[in-house]
């Protein structure tokens, strides 16, 4: 048991997500005053002091950059403040599809980021699902690399589906679906496509079978959907019965709302590491990542191990 103080801190668009890791975690949210100036520059103040505590402080990093820049602001203002360890909970990790040089004259936006969290204070790192990894090697602090896996297994018992096969998108997934497969004692197919330019699928092939069977498709993100549209549509042209799809974050960009609605998915299943717009389509639903959160953070400040909170 942590006899030091502890204060939870939320970026502006992640506070509902915050708002919920604070109830469970049993402690309201600290206040922050951020000032505008009329050119956009802003600068978030903590609004009470944290010196000699642990401060954790709540952003998932999605697009625009100033989601990115209000929690650099944010911990450095911790660290200015004598805050004596700043956890950064990043539920989504930005830029991580940036997490290796590809192409000649190309940038690794995720070492990048990394750096810049660590250079402006942050102590601990904790996320979920990130796109490779690797990328739990870029920091020289420690980083708590959680799974949506200890929510979605749970999810997909529920369901009761019989002749239950775990599929991946695509070659880079084939992992993650055969851990998600040997929890649940399931089949997995493997979809295989080619791409000639970024959220553009040229081919696709499936490799297993999957004629009779419930198909769940897993991933760590959604962004245009069309990838996972074009592997529904493959999966039940070879004889699926139903097809659903679960991906940790739904950046769903472009037209991805409307892709999934006018897909052949039966559902699709996200966590809320980023916000949802509503109304958009009936087939999206969103679990919740915040007790899991709030349960590591006070292992965390507690000191305790967070080895159970491992799935995949």
């Amino acid at each position: 048991m942590s006899d030091q103080a502890s204060y939870l801190f939320s970026t502006r668009t992640s506070q509902e997500l915050a708002e919920k890791i604070a109830l469970s975690y049993g402690q309201p949210l600290g206040k922050i005053n951020i000032q505008h100036f009329s050119d956009g520059e802003f600068e978030p103040v903590l609004e009470q002091s944290v010196r000699g505590a642990r401060v954790f402080l709540i952003a998932s990093t999605f697009p625009p950059a100033d989601n990115l820049l209000e929690l650099l602001l944010m911990i450095d203002a911790a660290k200015r403040a004598s805050a004596k360890n700043i956890t950064v909970v990043i539920p989504y990790y930005g830029l991580a599809r940036q997490d290796r040089k590809d192409k000649p004259r190309a940038p690794i936006g995720a070492k990048l980021v990394a750096n810049l969290l660590t250079a402006a204070g942050a102590t601990r790192i904790m996320t979920m699902d990130l796109h490779a990894d690797q990328i739990q090697g870029f920091f020289e602090i420690p980083v708590d690399h959680l799974y949506a896996s200890t929510i979605f297994v749970d999810y997909i018992q529920s369901l009761k589906l019989d002749n239950l096969t775990i599929a991946s998108p695509d070659m880079g997934g084939a992992k993650r679906a055969k851990n998600y497969a040997g929890h649940l004692g399931a089949d997995v197919v493997i979809c295989y496509k080619e791409r000639k330019k970024a959220n553009v699928v040229e081919e696709m092939f499936l490799i297993g079978d999957v004629k009779d069977k419930n198909v769940i498709l897993i991933d760590d993100m959604i962004d245009t959907a069309g990838t996972l549209c074009k592997a529904a549509d493959i999966l039940m042209e070879k004889g699926a019965r139903s097809v659903r799809a679960m991906a940790t974050h739904g950046v769903l960009s472009g037209k991805a709302y409307e892709n999934i609605q006018n897909s052949k998915l039966q559902e699709v299943i996200v966590t809320d590491s980023i916000p949802l717009k509503e109304g958009l389509s009936t087939k999206i639903r969103a679990l919740s990542c915040a007790s899991l959160f709030a349960d590591v953070m006070k292992s965390v400040h507690e000191h305790q191990s967070i080895s159970d909170k491992f799935i995949i």
